[in-house]
């Protein structure tokens, strides 16, 4: 979704070129989240005002517009300086120059903001500061902050940056980050976070003393009280006409995070970490509600509200991305790059786990809660999308093998319904970022009821796995495309891997997981193989590229590619496409079926075949001319395709790993064919950070 970048350098003398440059890179590094307008602040060249530059659009339209600026000076010296900037994703005002990011509280630019996520309570707090004078430019829920940060500083001119902050997001209810500026505090940053994900990136010379940043809460070690004993409610919220804003007793702690003795720092403010890894890989992950500020190139975390199981200190992570993973190397998009890693990634989420040589699994993230796990009541696997599709994909071989009831959730749908969980249930959260805002809240719901939380995410730090009682990370490397394809090969694989963590017990079911396991040691070349098809799947796509709609089927353990295959046709080629599970089609789809609609049918040799078989003769009958996708030299099942995929065979178990491929590289191709943006798709975010 929208992206925060910002910088701040204390005596670490920087021309504003590169300062500027520093903050357009760090956008470019986030365009993959998608967005739909841009734009930076920093100081003006005089150093009294603040230069706001935003633009509807790329990055690169951004970009062109700073140096065109003439007046800002690039070649002075900087010796210390903060600049935030943001790409936005709309949800509150159409994509335009004054909706887009930084917002600022006034035309003097006393405070700015930059914000990802959405604030539901704008409308209430936009009513008291229009009736306290303040006069708002543009429809964004952000607009709110910066003049109510404002308001603050008129109340509270000895207020400190941060305490002025603590007292806005009190106010606040929703998900956000936000990233502050002001000129009125010159060179000090504050941000915060509240459901979206932040983190601060640390760069000195010289080793850090400390591995870890003190938290800090309010006086007395206390939490933050209206008066002595009683903490802010809801009702003290701003929502009538005579409403004053309550203020919060300010903090007296000043135990803080110290740089060496040269004092020469740089921090970065990122919502993620591919946006700073060229710069630094020791960041810190900021929890919710957590207040992190550099003043006079000290950074200070401070905490709104205090937990029970709060640590002490926030933890400097060592990342261990590369900046090569986040490039393109060779390929013209880094979908087609992650789809071709997929013989990579694969092996990367089973390194270390499986040992082919006595065929056992091991996932040390989860080792110790398996037996809580073997005696639970029912497993839960929720997750949105993607996610949601390879739980659809385990979901018969986890019933085979743990012989535990296995439901399957969008994370959304899960909470409309207010489902009934028990403290013997285990609830799997799947999600590529970890900070999918749905699949967050669902874990809260089920947490809260006293569930086993089990973690499925690509990104270590996120806010799924800091809240998971355990999990297992994936492995699949940086994913920069919005369209998911080796994140899902890999959720499918560590699913299956815990099937058989589950099952090593059980002599009934040895046969079954040693066959399974040699599926899976053979899977990269086999997928090598799938990739082979690339050309073929193009021809395929220039044949398809100009209909309006296209239908998958299948069933069994290939439903799932059905409705990923779909999904991903939806996302990058903005075709309407379904995926149909081909017993369904008698009762309704086989209405859609006639000799100009594509449709592609999985239909593999597995325990389902005979009934693929039913489901492909009805479309034949009715002068469809279906593609299908089935295994190497079966020639009876070609005969009755108009065109054919064939890919290898393997376990009807892991079939649907090597069946999605296809999928992947059809939505790719036709994209491409179509002139849509296939890395950034119109109107689509990687992380989905709000409701």
């Amino acid at each position: 979704m929208c992206g925060i970048f910002a910088y701040l350098n204390y005596l670490t003398p920087k021309s504003r070129k590169e300062i500027l440059k520093l903050l357009v890179g760090g956008l470019k590094r986030l365009e993959y989240r998608g967005y739909d307008s841009a734009g930076v602040a920093l100081d003006s060249a005089d150093g009294k005002d603040m230069s706001i530059i935003k633009k509807q659009g790329k990055v690169k339209a951004l970009e062109e517009e700073i140096f065109c600026h003439t007046n800002l000076d690039f070649e002075s010296q900087i010796q210390s300086h903060l600049g935030i900037a943001h790409t936005r994703w709309a949800t509150h005002g159409v994509p335009s120059e004054v909706n887009a990011h930084p917002q600022r509280s006034d035309s003097e630019h006393g405070f700015v903001v930059v914000h990802n996520g959405i604030v539901t309570n704008y409308k209430e707090v936009k009513t008291l500061l229009t009736q306290r004078g303040y006069v708002f430019e543009s429809d964004t829920d952000t607009e709110i902050i910066a003049k109510l940060i404002h308001h603050f500083w008129v109340q509270h001119p000895r207020y400190s940056f941060r305490e002025l902050v603590e007292q806005v997001v009190q106010q606040l209810e929703g998900a956000f980050a936000l990233c502050f500026k002001s000129k009125y505090f010159p060179d000090e940053c504050v941000a915060t976070r509240r459901g979206s994900p932040l983190l601060v990136g640390i760069k000195t010379k010289t080793r850090l003393a400390t591995d870890h940043v003190p938290i800090l809460y309010g006086k007395d070690d206390l939490e933050y009280t209206r008066k002595e004993g009683e903490a802010p409610s809801q009702d003290h919220r701003p929502h009538g006409r005579d409403t004053e804003l309550p203020v919060i007793p300010r903090s007296d702690s000043t135990s803080e995070f110290q740089p060496l003795e040269d004092k020469e720092v740089e921090y970065f403010f990122a919502s993620d970490a591919s946006a700073i890894i060229e710069h630094t890989n020791r960041v810190i992950f900021l929890e919710d509600d957590d207040v992190a500020a550099v003043k006079e190139g000290t950074l200070s975390i401070h905490r709104l509200r205090r937990c029970m199981d709060d640590p002490h200190a926030r933890e400097i992570t060592t990342l261990k991305m590369e900046i090569q993973q986040i490039m393109k190397g060779n390929y013209d998009y880094f979908m087609q790059k992650e789809i071709f890693e997929q013989s990579e990634s694969v092996v990367n989420t089973m390194r270390g786990r499986l040992n082919f040589q006595d065929n056992s699994v091991t996932l040390g993230g989860i080792k110790d809660y398996i037996p809580e796990i073997k005696r639970c009541r029912r497993l839960m696997l929720i997750g949105c999308g993607t996610s949601y599709h390879s739980a659809i994909a385990t979901r018969q071989l986890l019933e085979e093998l743990t012989e535990l009831p296995v439901m399957v959730e969008l994370a959304s749908d899960f909470l409309d319904r207010n489902t009934p969980v028990f403290r013997d249930d285990v609830c799997f959260f799947i999600s590529q970022s970890g900070e999918t805002a749905d699949t967050l809240m669902a874990l809260d719901y089920c947490k809260s009821r006293g569930a086993l939380i089990v973690g499925i995410t690509n990104t270590v730090g996120s806010s799924i796995c800091r809240k998971s009682h355990c999990g297992v990370h994936i492995n699949a490397g940086p994913e920069i495309g919005v369209a998911s394809t080796k994140a899902y090969t890999s959720q499918f694989i560590s699913l299956v891997m815990f099937a058989l963590v589950m099952s090593e017990d059980r002599i009934s079911l040895r046969a079954r997981r040693l066959q399974i396991i040699e599926g899976l040691k053979n899977l990269d070349n086999l997928i090598r193989e799938v990739l082979k098809l690339d050309d073929k799947v193009k021809e395929l796509a220039k044949s398809l590229f100009q209909h309006k709609s296209l239908l998958i089927m299948g069933r069994g353990y290939n439903f799932a590619t059905c409705m990923e295959g779909a999904l991903k046709v939806k996302e990058l080629t903005y075709m309407h496409s379904e995926g149909i599970m081909a017993g369904e089609l008698k009762h309704g789809p086989l209405a859609l079926v006639d000799d100009s609609m594509p449709v592609i049918m999985i239909v593999m040799r597995d325990p389902v075949y005979k009934k693929c078989m039913n489901a492909l003769r009805q479309v034949t009958a009715r002068d469809g001319k279906p593609i299908i996708i089935c295994e190497e030299g079966d020639e009876e099942t070609k005969s009755f395709a108009d065109r054919a995929l064939e890919i290898p065979k393997t376990v009807d178990c892991l079939q649907g790993i090597l069946t999605v491929i296809p999928m992947q590289l059809l939505s790719f191709h036709i994209a491409v064919l179509r002139g849509c943006n296939v890395d950034c798709p119109r109107n689509l975010a990687k992380s989905v950070t709000v409701e």
